[in-house]
């Protein structure tokens, strides 16, 4: 239970009498060590025979218990003590990632590794080392997110919440403090130092505001007003509509393609025993600070939930307890918007707002660079948020002496994303994971799919996001923004009237922003769905609408992931009598719906070319003859032994780029948004040529045209290639895994994203979930480590890990190893 102070209000640190008692009888069962732990030595050292370490003495401690996979258990008395144990067992796994993070965050990113370099993408948004570092600098120099931390609750994190950043940098110093480092990472690297409750706070801004102001990053750093000549030349400048409509849809395509997800939740009258069940499916990069990490965090009595934290998180952010399962996909709402400045025409640093003039922020900011002299640059600020000069490439916004351009981001100005995980990780149904939503609104650019062990299902798309209605919309969006907002959700309102600025509901915690009750939300329903297209077919049958733009599109084209998890789900839901193990089953079952589209067609008209040959783009005549039969016998999937499956994705890869209308028979029709568009075209004049370009190209890396896929397909680990199976999104693969296409090295030679803590959750009617779980590229990132690719190894041959949750499980590891961790005096 929560113990209170007198007043009644929570303390935030519960009873330390005594260590667990359950512990305490594994303690007394097991022999004990007293030992300073070695860098990866938490889940594997010790002599022969020991199975209990115990580093030294201090304030702070946690028991963690480590499992197979190098799975810890982390256990303590309240929040700063799990907080402590958490920070100490991200540090043994992935210290090197976290240090590099933290250099991010530091601004000193050009200092260590030189401007030019690129930043590592996790935390950042800059071209480069130095827009990085100018960026977060700004940050720091005006305390913006120690600010929003100090903020009370419910608009400021909560004292839980509060606990456990303080306990979890004190835990990371610690595990610092005992060890040495044998990652050759970061080995021996000056940059890698304590942290401090400060850099936890700007990441959790920096992964807060990931689709806004640090997407934006770039436009900031370069925002310069214009001057002189400049001014002149610019005079009258602005972008163009049409492409910077284009711009924007990229931007977030391209944004939502580097973060995407699946997720369904079935309700109990689909399951074998009247129960939820949840499979959780997140596309999240396999390499750096985006990472997943596995743990189990218990404070008896209050908290006990499993699952995946991103590093540097103290919370579990996709999990489950003993009621209640979650996880959540990347969105299409669209949080953050623009508005566009009428500026002084004397000054192009003062705005007019309501006829009033307003002059701009300038901030200066200094950075120190690797071998060079300190660079110092200015950032302009309004009241609506950082000017700001692009987004991306694709959408430039000039600044002229007539307008500027300032983004909006509500999440940069929140810190509640820890207390809406925490919430869910108390949450006791999923009706608790709702309330929870509602207290804290801290979910930045995600929705939730959500299932309950009472046989509940929920997807709801509750997120922060600019309350733009489609009728402020109309009444004050610029040109450009007629431009972006239709097919991209990006607004752009005129920031010289204050009557233009988003609203407020009455039910939400920040100003600016949407409240509950405006989020597209579908309760128990046989299922609920996402595969990263907006809310609309969440459940085909109970299609949702009424929503404001901003939050998503309805009645266009869907993904072919979307249309394939849609029927694959919705198949199963009807059929009923569901368990864990089909959950599990459609996790890999790695069909291809392309290839259910087009593979025949395109074998027949292979077979159809005169005398077996097309033409390539160069030119060559190419005889193609042989691909035909492979594309008919092909069996539809990305299974690691499927051979047909590389020819028709380099097939694929250039068809995917003919427009709709050229490539399709039957066009998209509302109407039936799952089955259409179908029948591919074997006229158009694409097709021979995508062929031939196919086939020219495998015959060049020496790969047959029905190799395997997971021969071209694959990861090298200790110098030996595991087969990869699971395909890109275009393909429309549930399985979805973005390879790096390298011919010269053997065809798709690593994952750069895809999928990544995988969960697959029911109950039985005991307190102990029935959980299937795979964190597909290991726990660790150090090399060394056993588990830096244990599970890619089991993920390669489609098995999954058992979680231990309940005590008796997890007593009964024969891996069991148990450490007791301090601070030292």
């Amino acid at each position: 239970m929560l113990f209170r102070t007198p007043s009644g209000a929570p303390s935030g640190r519960l009873r330390r009498g005594g260590r667990i008692r359950t512990l305490a009888i594994a303690a007394i069962a097991l022999t004990t060590t007293a030992a300073t732990l070695a860098p990866t030595a938490a889940a594997t050292d010790g002599r022969s025979g020991d199975r209990v370490s115990v580093a030294r003495s201090g304030s702070l401690s946690a028991t963690i218990r480590y499992t197979e996979y190098g799975i810890p258990h982390i256990t303590a008395d309240d929040y700063t003590d799990l907080g402590f144990g958490s920070g100490w067992a991200q540090a043994a796994d992935q210290v090197c990632v976290l240090a590099d993070g933290f250099v991010t965050l530091r601004a000193d990113r050009s200092r260590h590794f030189g401007a030019e370099a690129e930043p590592e993408a996790a935390l950042s948004g800059g071209k480069d080392n130095l827009t990085s570092d100018l960026y977060f600098q700004g940050l720091r120099n005006t305390r913006t997110a120690q600010k929003l931390f100090a903020e009370p609750a419910p608009r400021g994190p909560g004292r839980e919440v509060k606990d456990l950043l303080r306990g979890w940098a004190r835990g990371y110093n610690a595990w610092l403090a005992q060890n040495e480092i044998d990652d050759p990472a970061c080995r021996g690297e000056s940059w890698v130092r304590p942290v401090t409750v400060d850099d936890l706070v700007l990441l959790s801004h920096a992964v807060t505001a990931t689709a806004g102001q640090v997407m934006a990053t770039d436009g900031i750093v370069a925002a310069t007003p214009p001057s002189g000549d400049r001014a002149r030349s610019a005079r009258g400048a602005a972008a163009d509509p049409d492409e910077a409509a284009r711009g924007a849809r990229e931007l977030f395509d391209r944004a939502r393609g580097t973060m995407g997800s699946n997720a369904v939740a079935f309700n109990g009258d689909t399951t074998a025993n009247g129960r939820g069940l949840l499979l959780g499916n997140p596309h999240y990069p396999w390499q750096g600070g985006r990472r997943f990490w596995q743990s189990q965090q218990t404070i008896p009595g209050e908290l006990n939930v499993a699952g995946g934290s991103l590093l540097g998180s103290p919370v579990v952010n996709i999990g489950y307890n003993d009621r209640v399962a979650w996880s959540h996909t990347v969105s299409t709402g669209t949080p953050m918007n623009l508005h566009e400045l009428k500026l002084d025409p004397k000054d192009p640093t003062v705005y007019l707002v309501d006829g009033e003039r307003e002059r701009m922020k300038k901030r200066t900011v200094t950075v120190r660079v690797k071998d060079g002299s300190p660079v110092t640059r200015t950032q302009w600020w309004t009241r609506y948020g950082p000017v700001v000069t692009g987004l991306g490439r694709g959408l430039p916004l000039p600044w002229t002496a007539e307008r500027a351009h300032a983004i909006g981001d509500p999440n940069a100005a929140h810190m509640r994303f820890f207390d809406t995980s925490l919430a869910f990780g108390k949450a006791r149904s999923t009706a608790g994971l709702l309330a929870g939503l509602r207290r804290t609104q801290g979910l930045p650019w995600v929705n939730t799919v959500a299932a309950d062990s009472r046989g509940g299902s929920l997807f709801t798309q509750s997120q922060v996001l600019p309350r733009i209605t489609d009728s402020l919309f109309e009444r004050c969006s610029t040109e450009l923004g007629r431009a972006t907002y239709p097919g991209a959700g990006l607004a752009v309102l005129d920031g010289s009237r204050t009557e233009c600025a988003p609203g407020t509901d009455r039910d939400a915690l920040q100003p600016g922003t949407f409240g509950p009750k405006n989020m597209p939300t579908l309760k128990n329903a046989p299922y609920a769905v996402n595969s990263n297209d907006s809310a609309w077919l969440a459940n085909a049958d109970r299609p949702l609408r009424g929503y404001q733009r901003i939050f998503g599109d309805i009645d266009t084209t869907r993904s072919l992931r979307t249309r394939g998890g849609v029927e694959d789900v919705s198949a199963m839901a009807a059929r009923g009598r569901l368990t864990v193990e089909d959950v599990q089953r459609l996790q890999f079952a790695n069909r291809v719906p392309a290839g259910d589209h087009a593979a025949a067609g395109a074998a027949r008209a292979c077979a159809a070319l005169p005398g077996g040959r097309a033409v390539a783009t160069d030119g060559t005549s190419v005889d193609v003859s042989a691909a035909c039969g492979v594309l008919e016998r092909w069996d539809r999937t990305v299974d690691a032994d499927s051979r047909g499956a590389l020819l028709f994705q380099r097939l694929w890869e250039r068809l995917r780029r003919v427009p709709a209308q050229d490539l399709w028979k039957v066009p998209f029709s509302p109407a039936d948004p799952v089955g259409t568009p179908r029948v591919l075209d074997t006229d158009t004049p694409a097709l021979a040529k995508a062929l031939a370009d196919a086939v020219q190209e495998l015959r060049a890396m020496g790969a047959a045209l029905d190799a395997p896929w997971g021969e071209h397909h694959f990861v090298e680990r200790g110098g030996t290639r595991i087969p990869v199976h699971g395909g890109p999104h275009q393909l429309g693969v549930w399985n979805m895994m973005v390879g790096v296409w390298n011919p010269a090295g053997g065809g798709y030679t690593e994952m750069v994203h895809g999928s990544s803590h995988i969960q697959a959750v029911t109950w039985d009617g005991s307190r102990c979930p029935v959980a299937r779980t795979l964190l597909t590229y290991g726990q660790s990132s150090n090399v060394l480590s056993p588990h830096s690719s244990d599970q890619t190894r089991l993920m390669s041959r489609e098995k999954w890990v058992t979680p231990r949750f309940c005590e008796k499980d997890i007593l009964a590891s024969p891996e069991l190893k148990v450490v007791t961790v301090r601070e030292r005096r």
